[in-house]
């Protein structure tokens, strides 16, 4: 990781890009078709789903809205 995290956040950024990548493969997208859906990079959607990535508010709603799920969803760890 770029930046320092303790290791509680990197458990929760870790947690919260699990469940991005679960609900993505539920809908069967790659990351490359997702990232297209988001309007975000293939990497920035690898990095988070990985848990490398604090993923901002705004984006987190993009994320939210192309898996038809509320941001609130994503965030229940």
């Amino acid at each position: 990781m770029a930046t320092s995290y303790t290791l509680s956040e990197q458990k929760v950024l870790k947690k919260i890009g699990t469940k991005i990548r679960g609900f993505r493969n539920d809908i069967e997208l790659s990351q490359e078709e997702f990232a297209r859906k988001c309007d975000l990079d293939r990497t920035y959607i690898s990095d988070v789903e990985r848990g490398e990535r604090n993923v901002s508010i705004l984006n987190l709603i993009k994320i939210a809205k192309s898996l038809k799920v509320s941001p609130a969803e994503l965030l229940e760890i």
